[in-house]
């Protein structure tokens, strides 16, 4: 038959005091712990800010360059008549402030944009129609004969304030008008195109020439080709 033993420990008076001191150490370490033990979790957390930059440089060109004109017509020196031409150019702007475009012509160290391809004559003269330098509404026939150009745009308030009307003047209103308000053309720059936002997909302009050769012109322009050279200029507002 299996005898069923039991250990006893017995421990002296002096032991039990120090076993239960013991035990009071641990528990108040073990409480102080639990105390601090948040602030050792949930304390202040050092950081450091830091931006990425990027730039985005500016691009601002002609998407389609301006074609050489050819004038819709010859005309006779004596008789006269009128022949027009036009030269389309497209910008692209990604400029949030957008682009203005100037236009100068070149005359061959003469008088006049139009020169003789032979001999260099200058019977096609600069348009006298303007007052103050302001385009004039409508063209205004002279006894000589005239050069003069206009511009539109696609969006009527990329074209330059001095090119829209009012209906019976220019640079005055906001109207804009194909083929009403005439400019002579000049040697030093002058505005065309004055855009104030981006163009990111492309914005269309159209340069209007015209040439009339009044009956009995005087002086009568001599049997040959004439030529003007125009620049256009491309400038961030």
């Amino acid at each position: 038959m299996k005898i069923r033993t039991i250990t006893l420990e017995v421990v002296s008076q002096a032991a039990v005091q120090s076993i239960m001191t013991t035990v009071l150490i641990i528990s108040l370490l073990f409480a102080g712990f639990m105390i601090a033990e948040p602030r050792i979790s949930h304390g202040q957390v050092d950081t450091a800010t830091f931006r990425v930059r990027q730039t985005i440089t500016d691009e601002t060109s002609f998407l389609v360059d301006p074609a050489n004109v050819t004038m819709s017509q010859s005309l006779n020196g004596l008789t006269g008549g009128n022949a027009s031409g036009s030269s389309r150019f497209v910008v692209k702007s990604n400029n949030a402030s957008g682009y203005y475009v100037d236009i100068a012509f070149f005359n061959n160290a003469g008088a006049h944009a139009m020169y003789g391809d032979e001999d260099g004559g200058e019977q096609l003269r600069d348009y006298s129609g303007n007052t103050g330098g302001v385009p004039s509404y409508n063209f205004t026939a002279s006894t000589a004969a005239q050069f003069a150009y206009t511009v539109n745009s696609t969006t009527s308030s990329d074209t330059d304030s001095s090119f829209l009307n009012n209906g019976t003047a220019c640079e005055t209103g906001a109207t804009q008008t194909a083929t009403k308000c005439w400019k002579a053309p000049l040697t030093s720059a002058y505005r065309i195109i004055n855009r104030t936002t981006a163009a990111t997909t492309g914005a269309t302009s159209t340069i209007y020439f015209k040439v009339n050769v009044p009956s009995g012109a005087t002086p009568v322009p001599t049997a040959q080709t004439y030529t003007a050279t125009a620049t256009l200029s491309l400038y961030t507002q």
